[in-house]
């Protein structure tokens, strides 16, 4: 591969496979056009065929002039399920249907259908080469049908009950005229089918009729008279008396008893939460007493006095006392009205029992007189059950009877299908369809020349490249910076450090052993000028990789205008930097904002504004910014400890998070940085020495170990100097 070594990771450069295409693009359209141009010369050679359909609705059908009871019938007779309409699809195409519209529309005499009558040169070598069979060996009728059946397709339309019908033709006017025959021939011999069941069910069904209406006369004289000499009244349709009456006393018991049942189970309820001195507010028989329900809002208005005034008054205070007196006697008012409901309860328990006692002496004096009743019933039902069997059977064969009669003419046995869409005349040929082909052919040509042309690039390597590069040279500044000796977090007064950013560390011992150290390093170290400017500390944050980047700024809004440079720094170098201004003067905001009132902190944690109303892009750099906002700062800060899930959002969809906070102090910044991987950055451009030590204290003594000082060059060393 050109280019690109054998041992190397390679990887396909999209842009050069593209400018490949586009280098040849001349080429791929002339033989794009070449491919439409043969696509179209092909389609108008062939010969156009026309192509139509007639759909048929399979769905039970019953005459116009038929009962309801009949069409509701007829429509739970035949399933129509997918076996069934698969058997009529197979019938469409069955050899009789097939024979008859050949018969009926003379298609033996049109050539179409007996090609091998003429033959063809090609069809006549493939016979003498015995690679084919002799179509002419075949009767003539066998002919016409395979010639039929090879234009024919009949099918059923997925998830319905419909079947399409479609032939192909050469001519538009057969195309149409033969799937409308097949269907007029299947209703028809459908309805003839209809019509020969339904005569010989009439002629079966008369001779059945006349011999059950005796059977039935007679089966109900018989119960007429069982009834009247055993005296079984009835009450409704198949109920006796003295059973409708034990019925109803045993509903009556059965309900007494269940309230019965149920008084003692609240009754218990009510006992054991008094007994075990348990909360009974949860009982329904207590919560649904007004009484109760007034004396504890009493007792909750009680408790809410006496536990806002125990945390301003001592325990013994009269007030309290007082209070808690009243509190006593609404508990005991309480437990008395529970006591009273419970009584209540246990008279209703009371009043259920000696009703079921009356009710059970009623049924047994009305199950003796039922039970002589039953006795009398067996004989009667018997001679219920065969009246009621002749009699049904009666019925069945009557309505049949008068189905099968009404069905005898041959106009109303209509067939259980119905054509939904006819065929007609086609205007356009099915096939060949030119532009659709054309167009295909066209795209598919333009398609292949792309690929092989790209093929050709990747197996010339020029449109691979490859994917160490950008290993190797991170691998090689690894190895150069073993060799380069680690410079001291801070140096003392002309005496310049790595060339990447100074950590200032709180601890003066090792200040001064890292200034010793830094006045030993080679004297062909390379030097510069000011490693505390805001370059030098954008780069030491690119290496740091720290997600979070606390800014303090003790003197104010020129420490504050630093850091907006370096937060625009990084992002002009790639960076998805965001800055959040907790500054009480918002001079970021002002810097940086395009409209001073935008939303920002302060309304977030005012909950004023949703997350996303907060963020906004920095006017002059591709940096984001939340600024300070509108609402009231001392309101915000009392949810500051919130800004904790802030944080971790952004840290999560940008690169670094840049908190400005102004002159803050160590305690206010430790609430932001509990428990994170945190760079602290001191923004001073003119650094003044009580100021530095005395926030290098601070934060020494917090724990706080990386400590960055952003400043000009020569005040910084000054001021490190004097301190070592």
């Amino acid at each position: 591969m050109s280019g690109v070594a054998r041992d190397q990771d390679v990887d396909i450069d999209l842009g050069q496979l593209v400018r490949a295409v586009w280098a040849r693009r001349l080429r791929i359209l002339t033989i794009t056009l070449v491919g439409a141009g043969v696509a179209f010369a092909g389609a108008k050679i062939m010969s156009p065929q026309y192509r139509s359909e007639t759909r048929i609705l399979i769905e039970p059908r019953a005459p116009a002039f038929a009962s309801t009871q009949q069409a509701n019938d007829a429509s739970a007779g035949p399933l129509m399920d997918e076996l069934n309409i698969a058997s009529q699809v197979q019938l469409l195409q069955s050899a009789d249907l097939l024979k008859k519209v050949i018969n009926d529309l003379k298609l033996y005499n049109l050539p179409e259908f007996d090609d091998a009558a003429s033959g063809s040169a090609m069809s006549s070598i493939l016979v003498k080469l015995h690679l084919k069979k002799n179509p002419l060996e075949n009767p003539p009728e066998e002919r016409v049908i395979d010639a039929f059946v090879e234009r024919l397709q009949v099918y059923q339309v997925p998830g319905s009950r419909v079947i399409g019908i479609t032939f192909t033709s050469k001519d538009p006017k057969l195309a149409a005229a033969i799937p409308n025959a097949m269907a007029n021939v299947y209703l028809s011999t459908q309805s003839g089918a209809k019509l020969d069941s339904n005569s010989e069910a009439t002629r079966w069904l008369e001779p059945e009729i006349e011999g059950l209406r005796q059977k039935v006369s007679e089966a109900e004289k018989k119960v007429a008279e069982y009834r009247t000499s055993h005296g079984l009244l009835q009450t409704n349709g198949t109920t006796t008396f003295p059973a409708q009456q034990l019925n109803d006393i045993s509903a009556e018991l059965t309900r007494v008893r269940g309230d019965k049942a149920n008084a003692e189970a609240r009754a218990q309820a009510v006992r054991n939460a008094l007994s075990s001195g348990e909360a009974s507010d949860t009982l329904p028989d207590i919560m649904s007493s007004q009484a109760i329900q007034r004396l504890k809002a009493t007792e909750s208005g009680l408790q809410s006095q006496i536990s806002d005034l125990q945390t301003s008054l001592l325990n013994n205070h009269p007030r309290l006392k007082s209070l808690r007196a009243q509190l006593s006697d609404i508990r005991t008012q309480i437990r008395q009205e529970t006591q009273k409901i419970l009584a209540s309860i246990e008279n209703e328990s009371k009043v259920a029992d000696l009703r079921a006692s009356e009710l059970e002496r009623q049924s047994d004096t009305v199950q003796a007189t039922s039970a002589r009743a039953g006795e009398d019933e067996v004989g009667l039902n018997a001679l219920e059950r065969e009246a009621n069997a002749q009699r049904q059977l009666l019925e069945t064969y009557l309505v049949r009877y008068r189905e099968a009669a009404s069905r005898a003419d041959s106009n109303s046995s209509p067939a259980d299908a119905r054509i939904v869409s006819r065929a007609v005349e086609p205007v356009d040929p099915y096939f060949p369809k030119v532009v659709p082909i054309v167009v295909v052919a066209a795209v598919a040509t333009l398609i292949m020349s792309a690929i092989v042309i790209m093929l050709a690039e990747l197996f010339s390597g020029r449109a691979l490249r490859p994917t160490d590069a950008a290993s190797e040279t991170i691998e090689a500044e690894a190895v150069e910076e073993k060799h380069v000796p680690q410079a001291a977090p801070i140096a003392a007064a002309g005496k310049p450090v790595q060339p990447s950013m100074l950590a200032v560390v709180a601890d003066e011992e090792d200040t001064i052993e890292d200034v010793k150290g830094a006045d030993e390093a080679p004297e062909d170290e390379p030097e510069d000028d000011n490693e505390f400017s805001v370059a030098s500390v954008a780069d030491y944050l690119t290496g740091s990789r720290a997600p979070l980047a606390i800014a303090i700024s003790p003197t104010g809004d020129n420490g504050s205008a630093a850091t907006v440079s370096l937060t625009r720094m990084l992002a002009d170098a790639g960076h998805r930097v965001i800055l959040i201004d907790m500054t009480g003067s918002g001079y970021p905001t002002e810097l940086m904002a395009e409209d001073p009132a935008a939303l920002g902190v302060t309304d977030l944690l005012c909950g004023e504004a949703a997350f996303g109303d907060t963020i906004h892009g920095d006017r002059l750099s591709d940096a984001h910014l939340i600024p300070q906002g509108q609402s009231d700062v001392r309101r915000a800060m009392r949810g500051v400890d919130r800004l904790s899930l802030l944080l971790d959002a952004l840290a999560a969809a940008y690169d670094l998070v840049v908190v400005e906070c102004g002159s803050a102090d160590v305690a206010g910044v430790s609430r932001l940085t509990r428990s994170r991987d945190v760079e602290i950055i001191l923004s001073l451009p003119e650094v003044e020495e009580t100021i530095f030590v005395a926030l290098m204290t601070e934060f020494q003594a917090a724990g706080y170990e990386r400590v960055v000082l952003m400043s000009d060059g020569e005040g910084a060393e000054q001021t490190l100097g004097r301190a070592a």
